[in-house]
């Protein structure tokens, strides 16, 4: 048995229960989504630009 009682079991009809760590751990804010995208675009957007860089400087010899 567990120590600390269950927040679906202990709440009541008027209550809600509230989000417990459990349900941070699965899911992650919009917020995080969107900088993640973010970086992301901006990490290949670099990454494609040094290669741009690197395919001139290649040809230009």
């Amino acid at each position: 048995m567990s120590e600390r009682p269950d927040p679906e079991t202990t709440a009541t009809a008027d209550e809600t229960p509230a989000r417990g760590p459990r349900d941070m751990e699965e899911r992650l804010p919009p917020s995080l989504w969107i900088r993640l995208l973010v970086y992301v675009v901006v990490g290949h957007l670099l990454a494609g630009f040094i290669y741009l860089l690197f395919e001139v400087g290649s040809k230009a010899q």
